[in-house]
């Protein structure tokens, strides 16, 4: 029997994930899939007393996962690991069907996570400190110490991804973790990272997993026993985590919205600039934070490629990803897919022009190019996390840079030229945490750091050598043979 197969009568179904699967405070919940409105599985929905309860068995047992040896640490992010590798395809086609993604998607995000795990597996065996200058008679050393419990709360557009780019390290450097996934997205967003951790051997009550709505992640943030939230999401809700944990004084990392810009300078590959805007544009119907929001095109080229970005919007196929080939998948829900339509006919009445799309069937929006943006204009200001092309035209090299950091938002940026030091040079003046030189916006290799800027993040970075910064604190340690008296 394959892992779908098994998911009907799975262990968990109706269940959440604290020592062992067990019966939620807050009821069940269906977790339907996009492309039919259909349930795929019923999860345990969680409530504020299951964080709370989670939190304190997360601490108790976070002192002795902590104290294990890092060879034994490192063994169960290599089996967690081999899990996933075992169970990929079975695993990459729930992500499309829970997502509406295509199946390609579904297995990226598979082999994304395994690529953490071998790179959290690592870190046990890395030094984690440092010695510092020597006093006469004092022994001198900073070195880096878990926070204790880390409390993750993660999206459903890569859902996997970006829960397990925070579980897996925040687990290597020593913590335990409680995660909320999004409802939307228990089962590819928690569950299955649940299930390869027990499967591997991780402790009891190291991982909880905890799909709820507000008032859960609300309890995360306000709750003693957590040190930490990591938190990625809409730039609206990370202003209220980041509120909140502030009072509570709690080390928080936030990785929130993007209005990304992909400059186009003048002596550019129009046809290869086009490929890379639609891409950075339609990947994932848009639904990712490093989306391509802003095209700027120069003038000499903007007519071109608005009209190649409308023939390729015009002939790429929108459908259910799971029985149709396409290049398209439905949008998360229709409360996301109104926003979306809103924001396109609203700048068509400010002014854009609409080359191509603007319309939909169900949860499917077709690939939309909107050419004569202007800033004011819908499309310029706001994130709309949804398949739509943004064309806004610039005279100048200063301009264009004025134009792509004329934005509260600061996550990736793309500058694609024949001349490559004329691209780096103008990229060095955005204001970005993701810089691409001739390439579109969206890159994750997972092993680099991972940050944006204002509104896009509170300047922290994940990934990497990056995770030691983030999931631990410095302590400062000195020794002495023997105390001694001091004048007083």
């Amino acid at each position: 029997m394959t892992l779908t197969e098994r998911l009907s009568t799975a262990e968990w179904s109706g269940k959440v994930f604290s020592e062992g699967w067990r019966e939620s405070g807050a009821g069940i919940i269906e977790v339907i899939e996009p492309a039919t409105g259909k349930p795929l599985a019923t999860v345990g929905l969680a409530s504020p007393k299951d964080v709370m309860t989670a939190a304190k068995s997360a601490l108790k047992a976070q002192a002795s996962w902590a104290k294990l040896p890092p060879q034994d640490r490192a063994a169960i992010f290599r089996r967690a690991a081999t899990i996933f590798e075992r169970d990929l395809e079975e695993i990459s086609s729930f992500i499309a069907r829970e997502t509406g993604a295509l199946l390609a998607k579904g297995q990226h995000e598979v082999r994304q996570a395994i690529a953490i795990l071998y790179a959290a597996a690592s870190m046990p065996l890395q030094p984690q400190g440092h010695l510092l200058p020597q006093v006469s008679g004092r022994f001198n050393f900073a070195r880096r110490v878990p926070l204790g419990v880390v409390g993750v709360i993660s999206p459903f557009n890569f859902p996997l991804i970006l829960s397990m780019r925070s579980v897996a390290p925040a687990l290597a450097a020593g913590n335990a973790v409680v995660l909320k996934p999004d409802p939307q997205t228990p089962v590819t967003g928690g569950f299955f990272i649940a299930r390869a951790f027990k499967e591997a051997g991780l402790e009891s009550g190291v991982l909880h997993v905890l799909p709820g709505g507000p008032d859960v992640g609300e309890a995360l943030c306000t709750d003693p026993n957590i040190a930490m939230i990591a938190f990625t999401g809409s730039t609206p809700a990370g202003r209220r985590v980041g509120e909140v944990c502030g009072r509570h004084l709690k080390k928080v990392a936030l990785e929130l919205g993007g209005k990304n810009a992909l400059i186009v300078l003048d002596d550019a590959n129009v046809d290869v600039a086009a490929s890379n805007a639609a891409w950075g544009s339609y990947l994932h119907q848009g639904q990712i934070c490093m989306a391509t929001g802003k095209i700027l095109a120069h003038q000499p080229i903007v007519k071109s490629l608005t009209a190649k970005l409308a023939e390729k919007a015009n002939h790429l196929p929108v459908g259910n990803p799971a029985i149709e080939k396409v290049a398209l998948g439905p949008l998360i829900n229709k409360r996301q897919l109104d926003r979306v339509h809103a924001i396109v006919h609203d700048s068509v009445a400010q002014g854009a022009r609409l080359a191509a799309g603007g319309t939909y069937r169900d949860l499917f929006y077709q690939p939309t190019v909107l050419g004569d943006v202007r800033p004011g204009m819908r499309a310029f200001e706001e994130e709309i996390f949804g398949p739509v092309a943004v064309v806004i035209p610039f005279s100048s090299d200063d301009e264009a840079i004025a134009l792509a950091n004329a934005s509260d938002f600061g996550l990736s940026a793309g500058v694609i030229s024949a001349d490559a030091r004329r691209a780096l040079g103008l990229g060095e003046h955005l204001k970005v945490g993701l810089l691409h030189i001739n390439d579109q916006t969206v890159a994750d290799d997972v092993v680099n750091p991972f940050g944006g800027r204002g509104a896009s993040g509170n300047g922290t970075s994940m990934g990497g050598y990056a995770d030691w910064e983030e999931y631990t604190q410095w302590q400062w340690v000195t020794i002495k043979n023997s105390a001694t008296a001091y004048p007083f």
